[in-house]
């Protein structure tokens, strides 16, 4: 077999040098402690969403579910998860809305919008739509 011959692989290949990671690397950097909580706080997303669904089918199955969904809510350890999931769902809110921005680029004619602009909006429709919904509330 000559050298032009010679295959391009090896059958035996050398291994890589791999550093070893921890499972908490992300612990070490506070943009990537921020990030991955960010990425976490769509658990409380997903919490809310479930709720969500188990409120609509209960008040389709009557005002016995409802009833039992509502005593449910009411126990000491549904009022501290609803209360730390929500904590972090403002979190989650603020930093979506601060995304924003970055993630959309909005043009007025040939000029970019100013980031400012587009997250103020979205935390303006954001309190339009509370202050909406808490006097809906208030007023039934």
């Amino acid at each position: 077999m000559s050298i032009a011959a010679k295959p391009a692989h090896s059958e035996y290949h050398p291994r890589w040098y791999r550093r070893k990671i921890g499972t908490f690397w992300w612990l070490g950097s506070w943009p990537y402690t921020r990030f991955i909580v960010r990425e976490l706080t769509s658990v409380p997303v997903a919490w809310f969403v479930v709720l969500t669904i188990a409120l609509v089918v209960a008040i389709a199955n009557g005002p016995s579910a409802y009833d039992r969904y509502s005593e449910l809510m009411k126990e000491p350890l549904m009022v501290f998860v609803n209360g730390l999931a929500f904590v972090f769902l403002l979190y989650h809110s603020i930093t979506w809305f601060n995304l924003a921005p970055k993630a959309m680029v909005v043009k007025l004619g040939d000029r970019p919008v100013p980031g400012i602009l587009i997250a103020g909006a979205n935390f303006g429709g954001w309190f339009a739509v509370s202050i909406g919904i808490a006097l809906l509330v208030t007023w039934s």
